[in-house]
């Protein structure tokens, strides 16, 4: 069993940074996919970015690429988000998950995931 807690989140000006946070409570394997998905409102949930917890493969989707990166510190259990040169149509509930294994091609599919957080509001406005 996997429980995930996202933070980070908060209001920030069109063009600015912001680094959300996810921290993974029990055990995680080298061979665990770990991704990034956000949520606008009437919209449907989107795929941002997945690595592998071993950080052999990281994909990024077309809304993240060039300026948000995947990052994770084993140690803490925790992967972070890094997002910049931020756009008002990147407002949305941000979602961390986490799936049981690599599949190559695939991991922008929710259904690949079994362990979703509970969400961290980022609002890109000035």
């Amino acid at each position: 069993q996997v429980q995930l807690a996202e933070s980070g989140g908060g209001l920030v000006q069109p063009g600015g940074s912001l680094r959300v946070s996810c921290v993974a409570s029990g055990r995680i394997s080298s061979d665990y996919a770990l991704g990034w998905f956000r949520q606008a409102p009437g919209r449907e949930r989107e795929f941002v970015v997945a690595t592998r917890w071993n950080g052999a493969s990281t994909n990024y989707g077309d809304s993240a690429r060039g300026r948000f990166a995947i990052s994770r510190d084993r140690a803490k259990n925790t992967v972070y988000l890094q997002m910049n040169a931020l756009k008002p149509e990147d407002t949305a509930v941000y979602y961390c998950a986490v799936g049981p294994r690599w599949v190559v091609g695939r991991m922008s599919l929710e259904g690949q995931y079994d362990y979703w957080g509970q969400g961290t509001q980022v609002t890109v406005s000035s």
